[in-house]
Parts: C-alpha cells; structure tokens; sequence
C-alpha cells in the first residue's frame, strides 16, 4: 500500500482488512466513477448515530431538541472539515485534474463528505462498534457543552424539530440531479416528507447546501400551511 495511505490507517488507529473501502472513500467522483458517495452516504447515518450516543452520556440533562441542536453543530461542514484536516485527508484525496487544480484538495466541503465515507469504510470494514469508536477519538479534542444548543438552528435541525413535535417522521433527502463540471457542481436535492405527501426542492455548491436549501423551502411551504 502507498505509504501515505498506512500512514493515514495509523492516525485513523485502525489497519483495514479491505484497504480498497479506504481507497474508494479518497475517491472524488470527478478522478472515477468508483467514487465515495455511497460511502459518504453510510457514513453520514453512523457518523450522528455515534455522535447522538456521545451526547447522551455526555449532556443528561438536556432534553431531545437542545441534543439535536448540539448533534448539529458537532456534524456541521465547518466541524468535519477541521477533523479531515487534522486527519491529513487533503494530503491523500483522488481528485480529478480540473478539481485538483481548482483547489478541490482543500474545499471544506470535498473533505467533510471525505470524512463521513471514511467513517462509512470502517463502518463496512469492522463494524458500528469499530467505527463509533473511531467518531469518539475524532470528537476527543472538540468542546462539547450545553451552551453549544443555543446556536442558531440551520433549516434542517429545525425541520426536524418542527416534525418530532408533531410525532411525525424525519424527512428524506435524495440527490436528483448534479450539475456542471466535476470541479464546479451544483447538487438538485429533493425533500420528502411521505405522511404529508410533500416534497420541495433545493439546490447548492454541495450535497450538504443542497439539503439545507431543500429543508428550508420544505419549512417555507409547512409553515404557510400550517395557521
């Protein structure tokens, strides 16, 4: 294996059986079309499942929507991208010539969604426990407190929130559409809430700004309904 890879493997704390989920978690769509997007998508579920755990042996006293405002500022782009720098992601990441030369390599989006599809490689590889522990020794140097719930909710925290109050479940997000060159994309992100046969629709510079803005046009349209 390439050096800087086994090196990555020893920060990561675990050597994995199937190296080629680590290579494939490194891989932008625009170097191959054996790229991490389903990857990022496994490791997006088990990166907030481990993080929820976290907060709930963490922050007991906090009831469920300050927990989930918390969970959304520990999982948002600016945190993960720290992570994947501290991780030495861009040192390793399989960019396509235009991306690499745009600066792909450092763009905080690219390496967040790398660092949810390493999660998602170690999840496949040696299981949730493994990769729990793995989203736990990341967080070790992150402050994690109760004040930290008083941030400003972004507009899929707070579609969430709006749906638990009424005992209804999450919404779905599902990319439709990407757009333009691999280097300059534009994701089509479509929101669905299945009980309410609603669905809106959202686009952005990243999955992650495609779904905020498909959240928030899913609040515009409920809270015109709703008196």
């Amino acid at each position: 294996m390439d050096p800087a890879l086994s090196a990555l493997q020893k920060r990561l704390q675990h050597p994995f059986s199937d190296p080629r989920l680590l290579l494939r978690a490194l891989t932008h769509r625009s170097f191959s079309a054996d790229h991490n997007e389903r990857l990022e998508f496994l490791g997006d579920s088990v990166l907030n499942l481990a993080v929820a755990h976290l907060l709930y042996e963490r922050l007991s006293e906090l009831p469920e929507g300050d927990l989930s405002r918390v969970r959304a500022n520990l999982v948002k782009q600016d945190t993960l991208h720290r992570l994947a720098l501290g991780l030495g992601l861009s040192e390793v990441l399989r960019l396509g010539e235009g991306e690499m030369r745009s600066g792909g390599a450092r763009r905080p989006s690219i390496l967040a969604d790398a660092l949810e599809a390493v999660i998602g490689a170690v999840y496949l590889d040696a299981g949730c426990a493994v990769a729990e522990a793995l989203v736990r020794r990341l967080f070790q140097a992150v402050e994690i407190n109760p004040r930290m719930q008083a941030a400003a909710k972004d507009a899929k925290t707070e579609l969430q929130e709006w749906l638990q109050g009424r005992k209804m479940q999450l919404p779905q997000y599902r990319v439709v559409s990407t757009l333009g060159a691999a280097h300059q994309q534009t994701f089509d992100v479509v929101c669905e809430i299945a009980e309410l046969g609603l669905s809106q629709r959202g686009l952005g510079g990243s999955r992650r700004a495609g779904e905020q803005a498909a959240a928030a046009a899913m609040l515009q349209t409920l809270k015109a309904k709703t008196p």
